[in-house]
């Protein structure tokens, strides 16, 4: 029985690296992003970067490092868990979409800054927010 569980264990743990190395070997990027920002708040004008990762490509200064730094982060378009308690720091009108494939899945992700939770959301990704 305990050989069992391990083996089912192995199979789930192992399941993302299987599938991303399978994303590599077929040659599909492990990021295809559209990272779009309102620097004065959505209701004025926007710039847009897209960015790909291996290789890496796109609009965004310095795609390579970009790359290099969205790799290293576990969550990065994690949203701020239910029920989390925030700081009331106000950090502005910015806001910002990132619409994409990462790790093989679609993200949908927005980005503000009028709490701490989301300026830590702002300031985990501000590489790609230029």
């Amino acid at each position: 029985m305990r050989h069992l569980s391990l083996v089912a264990t192995l199979a789930v743990v192992g399941a993302p690296v299987l599938s991303n190395s399978l994303l590599l070997s077929r040659g599909a990027s492990p990021a295809a992003l559209s990272v779009t920002v309102w620097p004065g708040g959505t209701g004025g004008g926007s710039h847009r970067w897209t960015l790909r990762c291996a290789p890496a490509g796109g609009t965004l200064p310095d795609a390579a490092a970009a790359c290099r730094r969205l790799a290293a982060l576990a969550a990065p378009f994690a949203p701020t868990p239910k029920g989390m308690a925030c700081t009331m720091i106000y950090g502005g009108p910015q806001a910002a979409r990132v619409t994409g494939t990462f790790r093989g899945r679609r993200i949908w992700a927005t980005f503000h800054r009028r709490d701490g939770c989301e300026l830590a959301r702002w300031n985990r990704i501000a590489f790609l927010l230029r």
